[in-house]
């Protein structure tokens, strides 16, 4: 069993929290106010359910704080929004992230317009970039942030998993332990390793596109298959 983090509480981090508890593991949902967040009792308004009522269904998923979190995970997912994810993870703290590998599945996606969303960050920097300048002793692997939330854990839905996974980080053990949990936990056939953490700026942009495919195809539930 390992103890992981999960930072967030949308339908990312509610997503990748229930699949990691039903596989036996120690998850601890991390978020900026727990009281605040359980005392929520209306569904969102993109119809998430009240966080209570999700926990509920979810018993080996436990709330914290960010902070409560990312001590208590030997593993650290990043689920937050990416224009909150650098205040998420101050509030999670640098000693709780050094020396773990934090699995960043964020997007620095700009809604400010509607959409389709623009980069809050790109071309010569990306999100991944500034988690690693920020937490320098942590191990930041870019992954999953390609794919929606359904197809991060079920990657077999689509194409019958005969696609890829694309991810990047400086640290080769790193990206090779993340490669493992994507294979084993969440059945994941290919993982491509893109290259240092640079090229998670092409990761990210990527997901601008993803949008306009997503709206030309009216599903979420879609990947790429990267042919040679």
């Amino acid at each position: 069993m390992t103890a992981v983090s999960v930072l967030g509480t949308g339908i990312v981090g509610r997503t990748l929290a229930g699949k990691i508890a039903s596989l036996g593991h120690q998850v601890v949902m991390g978020t900026r106010d727990p009281d605040a967040s359980l005392a929520v009792t209306e569904s969102s308004p993109r119809g998430l359910e009240p966080l209570s009522d999700w926990l509920g269904a979810n018993e080996g998923v436990s709330l914290g704080t960010f902070a409560d979190s990312a001590a208590t995970g030997e593993i650290v997912f990043n689920a937050a929004s990416g224009d909150g994810t650098l205040e998420a993870l101050g509030s999670a703290g640098a000693a709780n992230l050094s020396g773990k590998i934090l699995i960043d599945a964020g997007n620095p996606l700009d809604f400010s317009d509607g959409m389709p969303p623009t980069l809050l960050v790109g071309n010569t920097d990306s999100l991944a970039e500034q988690i690693q300048r920020e937490f320098p002793d942590a191990k930041v692997v870019k992954a999953l942030n390609i794919v929606s939330a359904p197809v991060m854990i079920d990657p077999g839905a689509v194409a019958g998993g005969d696609h890829h996974m694309l991810i990047a980080g400086n640290d080769d053990s790193a990206k090779a332990e993340v490669t493992r949990i994507l294979e084993e936990w969440f059945g994941w056939r290919h993982v491509l390793d893109v290259g240092d953490v640079t090229a998670a700026r092409g990761l990210e942009a990527y997901v601008i596109l993803w949008v306009r495919m997503m709206m030309s195809l009216g599903t979420v539930g879609f990947n790429v298959k990267v042919a040679q």
